[in-house]
């Protein structure tokens, strides 16, 4: 298939293990660390069911994204493949709701950055930092693809081991520590039996466990600039969905016997909790700093994957041209430039409404997120049917239980989607509905202008061959 709508300018550099440590960077930002706090008061200890169940679905998605990535291995990933096999419509809002998603995304860990300093500095505006640090990522994404993947190489590995030390001081407390009875087992039933708000809190909590996840796309996206994408891709996704799940599942379970669930909120991570619990000096210093990496990290993926999705809709003839230029390293500066727009709105938000920011930021990223996970399965049904109508070459990398589990996954992530509605995560509808009217009408009018021009053509040439399928 080779790379289609000139995205030929991007260098291809990555290999298998920093596609893993993108996916797993991007993953494990402030989900882990201070979402579960949120998570765990949604469900009480039930929330371990939520975990698994979320990193069933992601599982589910890997399938679906690793077979067509390997298929068609370009920066425009599930946007290109969506408007191949369905239309150039869904194509065009897949892309620009992935772009805005990420965009907001960036913001809504740049709001938790504001959070986490100022526990050295409680007397420093937050917006000072959310400029500091836009400004040095904005940089790193701005020198090369290899610096980029460097840093995110690091910042990931500092997470991934921290994660894996708190496994282990966990497992200490547990098992060779100090007695204590109020730690054990015991506490995930304890106070309101393991289910204490019922299916209904452990349901709701699937989608926070979600955003946890989100960012494990993103080797999908990192493929058209991976040496070699035919291994790398599949080995990474399933090298990531299994070390996530195992991570989230473990590290909660062990949290949750450590710290009554009562007790894990919002305004101090539960992973400094049990430091606290621990008495390890300057342990809630320590955790602190691997929390803001872990943020950094996250917000350094967004911001390229916001930045490849730019440049991949003005390749396509759906933004304008100017954001398709790359520069002379090889990085698509422009469309860099544009995607920053997040961090700026993070730090308005933050600056009007200081209480709610990360709640409403996560709400709103939340929407293109899981709607581009959504368009993947449904891409997926399209896709595999046309590949084998068409007698297309036997594929390298192929989803188990087609079609059964590819429309499993989607109907679970609509209803949840569709749940949110009576949660408190009402604005990712409230945001999401009328932003797909008003990309549908923007693609109309793009549509309407291009109709006598050649753009249109040159975005359909690529599939009209295949594109009878309405």
């Amino acid at each position: 298939m080779g790379n289609h709508n000139g995205e030929s300018g991007l260098k291809r550099e990555l290999k298998t293990n920093q596609l893993t440590m993108i996916a797993m960077g991007c993953a494990i930002g402030t989900g882990l660390f201070l979402g579960s706090g949120l998570a765990i008061g949604t469900a009480g200890p039930s929330v371990l069911l939520s975990y698994a169940i979320g990193a069933f679905i992601v599982l589910l998605l890997m399938g679906c994204l690793a077979e067509m990535t390997v298929a068609h291995p370009t920066s425009g990933s599930f946007g290109t493949i969506a408007e191949k096999y369905i239309n150039p419509w869904s194509g065009f809002i897949v892309r620009y709701s992935y772009w805005v998603a990420n965009v907001l995304a960036v913001g809504v860990e740049v709001s938790a950055i504001a959070v986490y300093m100022k526990y050295w500095f409680p007397d420093v505006p937050g917006a000072v930092w959310i400029l500091f640090f836009s400004l040095v990522l904005i940089y790193v994404n701005a020198t090369s693809v290899n610096t980029f993947a460097t840093f995110e190489y690091w910042f990931s590995m500092i997470k991934v081991s921290a994660i894996v030390l708190f496994i282990l001081l966990g497992s200490y407390v547990l098992f060779g520590g100090p007695d204590q009875s109020s730690i054990g087992p015991q506490n995930f039933v304890n106070d309101g039996g393991f289910m204490p708000f019922g299916w209904w809190g452990m349901w709701v909590a699937i989608f926070i466990s979600l955003f946890s996840f989100l960012g494990t796309e993103m080797i999908a996206v990192t493929a058209g600039e991976a040496k070699d994408p035919d291994v790398a891709v599949p080995k990474a996704l399933k090298a990531t969905v299994f070390r996530l799940s195992t991570f989230y599942v473990l590290t909660i379970a062990i949290m949750l016997m450590i710290v009554p669930w009562q007790s894990a909120g919002v305004d101090k991570s539960p992973f400094v909790k049990v430091m606290e619990i621990l008495n390890i000096p300057g342990a809630s210093g320590i955790m602190n700093f691997i929390i803001l990496t872990a943020a950094l990290s996250a917000m350094n993926s967004q911001l390229y994957a916001s930045t490849r999705m730019m440049y991949s809709l003005s390749r396509g003839g759906y933004a304008p041209a100017f954001f398709g230029k790359i520069s002379k390293k090889g990085i698509p500066s422009r469309a860099l430039a544009v995607s920053t727009g997040g961090i700026f709105l993070a730090a308005a938000v933050g600056a009007i409404v200081p209480d709610s920011s990360y709640a409403f930021m996560m709400g709103i990223s939340m929407f293109g997120a899981i709607f581009t996970w959504f368009m993947v399965f449904i891409s997926h049904l399209f896709f595999r049917k046309q590949w084998e109508r068409n007698g297309g070459r036997k594929l390298p990398v192929k989803m188990i239980g087609f079609p059964y589990l590819t429309i499993a996954g989607a109907v679970l992530l609509l209803s949840l989607m569709l749940t949110t509605w009576v949660t408190p995560f009402k604005i990712m509808l409230q945001f999401g509905v009328p932003w797909l009217i008003f990309l549908s009408i923007a693609y109309m009018v793009w549509k309407k202008k291009n109709m006598n021009h050649g753009a249109l053509q040159k975005a359909s040439s690529m599939s009209d061959n295949d594109m009878k399928v309405d």
